[in-house]
């Protein structure tokens, strides 16, 4: 076992000569760090040990090993980074980079490859190759000679509470937010936020500066289209309202964009097709991140989900539903078929949202691999409560984060923007651009995807051709980076 290093990571270890428990967990503030020597204990203290390593507030992975079991590994509620395991006779290998275990898979698993290909992620143990599993959270892996993965018992949530008199929704807001960013040590000498201009991250950000005024960098990806204007005014705006550290590190999406000929997915790196869509901008971000001495990166990752409204409060339809799927000609029989079966086995109801986990498991193997640790403290359990009581009309368009940073004097630019801010440019131009080769190069060369049947070669090709005539859709074409992602994930990894 090789643990994580890193400043904001600690590993300790005890045995009673039986058994072994060995902890990797996120280090936790007013707390000294833990040696990694193996401590000698007697069976009542490993008993106390075991059950205390499980009440840790922030993110953890625990592995034990007992005469009766060869290795059984549990993990937190607090995910930050992902867990994929493999197995073979003698052996399980487990790893936040996919990658590790390519030499274990044995093919594609069709209900993921359907989840995916039509923007509609479950959380489960599921990934697209047979032969690698998520771990999830509160799950245990037990294994020995075989492997065995046990879903956690459904965690439970609470809704709206009426609020008292006079009650003070924007301090305990506050309050939620101090509590989920005192939790870790971070040091405001080698911690950069990611200010993107948008309610989240701005949020987090201005408290932060706030309490460490002068102190603090940040960093985004610009965007394209008409909402890129308005992002880098805004952000101008936020950064003067508060006192922010000079450094501002800034990487142009639309320069730098997903699937540039440098982009390591697209130069045949092991990359899962998990990890961040718009892989070359982020990584280009941390790599300067990290080359100005960065160790911490927090995000406002999560602030959607933490004021979410309920079906009963507003009925949507559910991520990546689709009323009829000729919207996307490129999805293959197979995975037509295994459509009907994408809620299979999935995880039970999380303490952190599901799809909330999905979205911080894109981040961490870029930032992890330029030696940052991610924090998002909008998935701190505290804040999520915090959203689960609040009244509807808090929560509705995001009127939490809103009223807070109103509270700062910041104008109507940046509380309520008129354009939309979003990627949905920079994807247009990806496809429209470094695309359309990779996509004739795939048709020409074959995919994986197309001998599964998973992928319709004579549907992609039609799309590929609306791309080439510039007939762009939003909806239905920004799809096609998930197809190609995909491929290359195939090509890279089998």
């Amino acid at each position: 076992m090789t643990p994580y290093t890193h400043p904001m990571v600690e590993h300790l270890a005890v045995t009673d000569g039986h058994r072994t428990l060995i902890v990797i967990r996120e280090r936790v503030a007013d707390r000294s760090t833990c040696t990694p020597d193996p401590r000698a204990v007697d069976p009542a203290e490993y008993d106390t040990a075991r059950n205390l390593a499980e009440q840790w507030p922030a993110d953890y992975v625990l592995v034990e090993t007992t005469p009766q079991e060869p290795a059984r590994v549990t993990v937190g509620a607090c995910r930050t980074t992902p867990l994929y395991l493999a197995h073979d006779d003698t052996t399980l290998h487990g790893s936040w980079d996919m990658a590790d275990l390519r030499h274990h898979i044995t093919g594609l698993n069709p209900r993921e490859v359907a989840r995916l290909l039509i923007y509609r992620p479950r959380y489960s143990n599921d990934t697209l190759f047979r032969g690698i599993h998520r771990l999830t959270e509160r799950a245990t892996a037990h294994y020995g000679g075989h492997l065995f993965l046990r879903y956690p018992d459904p965690a439970l949530h609470s809704g709206p509470r009426d609020l008292a008199p006079n009650a003070d929704v924007l301090g305990a807001f506050v309050e939620a937010m101090d509590d989920a960013m005192d939790l870790r040590p971070l040091d405001p000498a080698k911690t950069v936020f990611h200010l993107t201009g948008g309610f989240d991250s701005g949020t987090l950000a201005t408290r932060a500066a706030e309490r460490f005024p002068g102190q603090l960098n940040t960093s985004a990806l610009l965007i394209g289209g008409p909402g890129r204007t308005q992002q880098i005014r805004r952000r101008k705006e936020i950064r003067a309202a508060v006192p922010f550290a000079e450094r501002d590190d800034l990487i142009d999406a639309m320069a730098d964009t997903p699937l540039h000929p440098d982009c390591a997915r697209v130069r045949g790196d092991l990359i899962s097709p998990y990890e961040e869509p718009l892989h070359h901008p982020f990584t280009r971000m941390t790599k300067a991140l990290a080359a100005h001495g960065a160790h911490t990166v927090v995000t406002g990752l999560c602030g959607d989900e933490m004021v979410a409204l309920s079906q009963a409060e507003y009925p949507h339809k559910a991520m990546g539903e689709l009323k009829d799927v000729r919207i996307l000609p490129w999805i293959g029989k197979r995975a037509t078929a295994a459509l009907e079966f994408t809620d299979d086995g999935i995880a039970p109801p999380a303490v952190v949202n599901s799809m909330s986990l999905l979205s911080l498991e894109t981040t961490a193997p870029v930032l992890l691999r330029e030696g940052i640790w991610p924090v998002h403290p909008f998935a701190d359990p505290g804040m999520i409560q915090l959203g689960e009581w609040l009244p509807m009309d808090w929560r509705e368009l995001k009127q939490l984060q809103r009223r807070r940073l109103a509270a700062l004097g910041l104008s109507d630019d940046v509380t309520q923007p008129e354009e939309r801010e979003s990627f949905a440019e920079v994807v247009q131009h990806a496809l429209t651009t470094h695309g359309r080769p990779l996509f004739a190069r795939m048709l020409h060369e074959g995919s994986a995807l197309f001998d599964d049947k998973l992928v319709n070669p004579d549907g992609l090709r039609q799309a590929v051709r609306r791309l080439s005539e510039g007939t762009y859709r939003e909806d239905g074409d920004a799809q096609l980076l998930q197809v190609i992602d995909l491929h290359l994930a195939t090509r890279a990894f089998l």
